[in-house]
């Protein structure tokens, strides 16, 4: 059995067992116990009662936080011609066609977001296993394949992130930093949380969000009521 440390062990003790907190509380209590000696992340975590299994009730979409991620992404961008150009003068880390295609080909993955133009879908095709798993693979639906290349990267690097579904039904992503003010980590939260409530797939019955909660990247978790939470963000 794994040792707990004296840092995490302690930062446990300040949340209280079985007691579901709201937003506002969970986000003050996170700024409380990320005590690691790094900037940590704050990561949001939604088990949902959708099966991932069948098609229609996949949860997968994109959302801009009104404070960015805290992280600078490195954005890779693959099309042609003038469309090259016009990446690199919106600020993509790096732009490419063929030649990009053949490098990520043989296991260069130094990126964290890909934009590409349909035009070059047919080459990005040959990199769903390697960009698929990682969640790197552009999607029209994400908003990452298009012809708008300024406006996709602008909003990568805003702090537009994607959040889907994994095979458990579990949504998981981080959404800022601990250097942030409770207000900014409280705008993130939410943000995300009413993307995911609308994202919700209409052939889901009953209830969509079975369990929500809040931790550091090297904290413990601090659960918050969904049904609650869903009325706090409803109503303001």
């Amino acid at each position: 059995m794994a040792k707990v440390s004296k840092r995490l062990k302690a930062a446990a003790e300040k949340i209280e067992k079985g007691k579901l907190y709201s937003i506002k509380e969970a986000i003050s209590l996170f700024k409380e116990t990320a005590t690691a000696k790094f900037d940590e992340s704050i990561e949001v975590h939604f088990r949902l009662g959708v099966d991932p299994r069948h098609a229609d009730q996949q949860v997968r979409s994109t959302v801009v936080l009104p404070h960015g991620t805290g992280i600078t992404k490195r954005v890779l961008v693959l099309a042609q011609g003038e469309k090259m150009k016009e990446a690199e003068e919106a600020g993509a880390d790096f732009v490419g066609g063929e030649d990009l295609v053949t490098k990520i080909s043989g296991g260069w993955l130094d990126f964290d977001a890909v934009i590409a133009t349909p035009d070059m879908m047919k080459s990005v095709g040959r990199l769903g296993k390697l960009l698929g798993p990682r969640g790197l693979m552009p999607s029209a639906k994400t908003g990452t394949v298009t012809f708008e290349l300024a406006d996709a990267i602008r909003e990568i690097k805003a702090g537009r992130v994607e959040f889907r579904v994994d095979k458990f039904g579990i949504i998981h992503n981080g959404v800022g930093k601990k250097s942030f003010t409770e207000e900014q980590l409280y705008d993130n939260v939410r943000t995300i949380f009413q993307a995911i409530l609308k994202a919700r797939p209409s052939s889901v019955k009953g209830t969509y969000v079975k369990s929500f909660s809040v931790a550091s990247t090297m904290g413990p978790g601090i659960k918050i009521d969904p049904s609650a939470a869903q009325k706090e963000v409803a109503g303001e």
